[in-house]
């Protein structure tokens, strides 16, 4: 893998595999955090809404956020263990523990959230965490080559 930061690289990367990040955060967020977020907010009236091209738009900037540390957090785990399954391990739980585990354990510790729900939405989350940096380890092996 190579050793030197390509911002070209990166930005095709982190677009490729954001496509990954979307679809699972569509996927967690309408079948079983919406449903638990109006439920649990049931006195608010349009909790969570995503009717209006303004708020997709929001959200497709945030996952593409969240895709860059992806990626970033990978490739540097990749230069220092190699670009191998102790760096998509390594990146995946690491990007898991600060992007999900930290927001949905304040929720519920905040009585924002069910620590119940906690129980499906983190497995979920972890699992995109680890598929979106098997894709960034495939792409950047693909970029070396």
């Amino acid at each position: 893998m190579n050793n030197k930061f390509v911002v070209k690289d990166f930005i095709i990367i982190t677009l490729i595999t954001s496509i990954w990040v979307n679809i699972s955060e569509l996927f967690r967020f309408f079948a079983y955090a919406k449903p638990e977020l109006v439920n649990f907010f049931s006195a608010l009236p349009n909790v969570a809404p995503m009717n209006d091209l303004g708020t997709l738009l929001i959200w497709g900037v945030w996952d593409t956020l969240l895709t860059a540390l992806f990626v970033y957090l990978f490739w540097l785990f990749a230069q220092t263990f190699g670009n191998n399954n102790k760096s998509i391990l390594g990146s995946a739980i690491m990007s898991w523990c600060f992007f999900f585990v930290l927001y949905w354990v304040a929720n519920a510790n905040m009585n924002l959230a069910d620590w119940s729900s906690l129980l499906v939405i983190l497995p979920l989350a972890l699992l995109e965490t680890v598929v979106a940096s098997y894709i960034a380890s495939k792409l950047y092996l693909r970029k070396s080559t």
